[in-house]
């Protein structure tokens, strides 16, 4: 069983070299028409240039698994800025797409919780088809649109899953079939549980990004962890890619959903254990809040243990 590791946005142990800078609506508004466009193009054009340089961090490092920032792209998505990003900076997404496939890197985006389709408001759905765009697009740019996946949340129960799903189904059939083609979805940790939202991937055919952490919170007692990996796996079938996993641990007993800043391999052993079971390959996005400094010190602490060998910076076998 072979599991490759990865992290989300921001390399810590870089200097100032946040992909998420942002620029408020409300600090656009003040500035003139051009000074308002200088101001995006300069924050867009540092977000990518930072991610150009965790790129090459995560390249030295061997983690061979990178979640890109949302907010890469400032007020991309707003109604009253929506701006030609592709156009200014499309030399730099291409370097971005090339760098990752010449490393055979693995790369996603996961939208906020607000991207959803279960709601009752139209508007809430346009825009959830507006930011998947928005998403795919930035793949588009780097060349990357047949390789990346875009990872959301079912969406709300509005006092009632049952009604919320059949919206879910019908709101889905707004996203242009490109985009639906390269999305995920997560099981929540109070909402949608694995099940629940499993169930929703095998009608849709959509990939599961199982969430392990989330799983543990939102659990019921005829949940068992092999039958759900094995169902979860199967949605992996024809994408090209191994099934992959969102670890993290709880911060404490009493913040049990709240993620701490490193994982707790005692946390995940359960699963662990159940993947070299079952010998199932999988790909872990690491979602402490010590980003890669908990990749590196997780990957350490696996290595540790007997029978298992490291094979990279990133990647261990057992």
């Amino acid at each position: 069983m072979e599991i490759r590791f990865g992290y989300v946005s921001n390399a810590l142990n870089l200097w100032d070299c946040s992909p998420a800078k942002t620029m408020t609506f409300a600090r656009y508004s003040k500035l003139d028409r051009e000074e308002a466009k200088q101001a995006l193009h300069t924050v867009a054009k540092q977000n990518l240039e930072h991610t150009l340089r965790i790129l090459h961090y995560s390249v030295a490092h061997e983690i061979p698994l990178y979640r890109f920032s949302s907010s890469l792209i400032p007020l991309a998505t707003h109604p009253d800025v929506k701006w030609d990003f592709l156009t200014p900076f499309g030399g730099l997404l291409r370097e971005i797409g090339s760098l990752v496939r010449k490393n055979s890197l693995r790369i996603s985006f996961h939208p906020n919780q607000f991207t959803l389709f279960t709601s009752d408001k139209p508007h809430i759905t346009e825009n959830a088809v507006a930011d998947m765009q928005y998403h795919y697009d930035l793949l588009k740019g780097m060349g990357l649109e047949d390789e990346g996946f875009i990872n959301i949340h079912v969406g709300g129960a509005y006092g009632n899953k049952e009604t919320a799903t059949e919206r879910f189904y019908r709101n889905i059939k707004k996203l242009p079939a490109e985009i639906k083609a390269r999305m995920t979805l997560e099981n929540d940790d109070k909402t949608y549980t694995t099940s629940e939202t499993l169930a929703i991937c095998e009608k849709e055919n959509i990939p599961l990004m199982f969430d392990y952490h989330h799983y543990f919170a939102n659990k019921t007692d005829e949940d068992d962890l092999e039958e759900l990996l094995i169902r979860f796996a199967r949605t992996w079938d024809g994408t090209g890619k191994k099934p992959k996993i969102h670890i993290s641990s709880p911060k404490s007993e009493k913040e049990l959903r709240a993620h701490a800043d490193y994982v707790d391999p005692d946390f995940i052993m359960p699963l662990l254990k159940k993947l070299k079971e079952m010998d199932l390959d999988s790909d872990f996005m690491i979602e402490a809040k010590q980003k890669d400094r908990a990749v590196l010190r997780l990957v350490e602490e696996i290595s540790a243990i007997r029978g298992v060998k490291r094979m990279s910076g990133g990647s261990v076998v057992w």
